[in-house]
């Protein structure tokens, strides 16, 4: 039994993830980090060492609900109890519809909106015991549609209706749900999206250029003017800790500013004109 907060963090083995796994055990929190292969966790224990703070790291596959159900209850078991959980587990995507088959779609679906609701659904019995806390990172993609992520942003903004839905009825029951909207962040995302660049704009036909524009675009992005991860953590344990954390964090001025594009565009203009001139 812990006399800790305990907090399960899901996608632990880099980026977002890996560095919230160890700002909230760096904050007394009691932090079990999830990771869908533990092949992959050499970069974690590393960094718990370096920082000199214990992860208890287990398995999770967040598209599994065996899995899940089985890092739920070994928490319980244990711990004797769950505070919060930190859905970050997810999966870049570039594409477009003609392009790509209705399964491509599905399977991004699959990993970042039905893997969150996974995780959310089991650990909710339990958050709800402790008055605890569901945190969700999304994406200022769930907020903005973006150029050649229409299946990414379409499931980052199924994550944010749910819960922007869910929050007032958990709130009700002494929970409290939130979403941290990253912009780019300097982490493998980008590659582990996985495309051979070449290879899809020779495959991308009359979308070709616009792709390219796409694409050189997001590098440089990514490349120049990203967060770290440790960034990004610190907006997670501000929503792990603060006595009201706000239901929509942004982690940087660039994503207030550009989420707040969107939150304030009735008719869809301005959002339009922002990205359009992505692809000039």
């Amino acid at each position: 039994m812990s006399s800790s907060k305990v907090v399960l963090i899901t996608g632990t083995s880099s980026g977002i993830g890996l560095a919230s796994a160890v700002a909230a055990a760096r904050a007394g929190w009691r932090t079990v980090a999830t990771l869908r292969d533990p092949r992959r966790a050499d970069a974690l224990h590393r960094a718990a060492a370096d920082a000199g703070v214990d992860l208890d790291v287990r398995q999770l596959d967040v598209t599994d609900e065996t899995s899940v159900a089985a890092a739920v209850e070994g928490v319980l078991a244990d711990h004797g109890r769950l505070d919060a959980v930190v859905n970050n587990a997810g999966a870049g995507h570039v594409g477009t519809l003609e392009n790509e088959t209705i399964a491509d779609v599905r399977a991004v679906m699959e990993v970042n909106f039905f893997g969150v609701l996974n995780v959310s659904k089991a650990a909710l019995p339990h958050l709800r015991a402790s008055g605890g806390r569901l945190i969700t990172v999304t994406s200022v993609g769930g907020v903005v549609g973006q150029p050649f992520n229409e299946a990414y942003c379409a499931a980052k903004f199924a994550v944010e209706g749910h819960m922007e839905s869910l929050a007032p009825v958990a709130s009700v029951l002494g929970m409290t749900v939130c979403v941290i909207e990253p912009g780019a962040v300097a982490t493998e995302f980008v590659d582990n999206i996985g495309i051979d660049v070449e290879a899809e704009l020779i495959a991308a036909g009359p979308y070709a250029p616009v792709m390219k524009s796409y694409i050189d675009r997001t590098v440089a992005q990514f490349g120049t003017g990203a967060q770290t991860p440790a960034e990004v953590a610190e907006t997670v344990i501000e929503a792990l800790t603060a006595d009201r954390p706000a239901f929509r964090l942004q982690t940087s001025d660039w994503a207030r500013t550009f989420t707040g594009t969107k939150l304030a565009d009735l008719d869809g203009s301005a959002v339009l004109g922002v990205t359009g001139n992505w692809l000039a």
